[in-house]
């Protein structure tokens, strides 16, 4: 018998396991800070890069940073308004409007909380701009 020497085995699929999972960790080693792109962002919850394309024009909330070419690059905090808005329609049944409404109350309540109650801020800020004026004057 013959022994026939294989020079280009085909690849078995632990080969392609090993890579797959390779090309995974090295995708997830990013850091919470890191900015996503487009199709990580949607990849990650589960929707088509155009429908967050649509929601940026409904959402005013949710702003990337766009690049060269148009280039989307979201940051943590449009991350997490867009798994909101996600949750909130797909989950939660609102239309697009709702979660309009949804999301301008609860920015308007992270507004108002943000002060202490029953405090007169203003005279106190109009203060230290007096003082700051004539700092600068001198």
């Amino acid at each position: 018998m013959t022994e026939t020497l294989d020079l280009f085995p085909a690849p078995s699929n632990k080969d392609e396991e090993t890579v797959n999972n390779s090309s995974k960790r090295r995708r997830n080693k990013k850091s919470a800070t890191a900015y996503r792109t487009i199709s990580e962002v949607a990849n990650s919850i589960g929707v088509a890069t155009h429908v967050l394309r649509f929601w940026e024009t409904k959402f005013s909330e949710i702003q990337p940073l766009k690049r060269g070419g148009g280039r989307r690059y979201y940051r943590p905090e449009d991350v997490a308004i867009i798994k909101h808005i996600q949750d909130l329609l797909h989950n939660k049944g609102y239309t697009i409007k709702g979660v309009q409404a949804v999301l301008s109350n609860e920015k308007s309540k992270v507004c108002t909380n943000s002060l202490p109650e029953n405090s007169n801020i203003l005279p106190i800020v109009l203060d230290k701009l007096y003082e700051l004026r004539k700092t600068l004057a001198v």
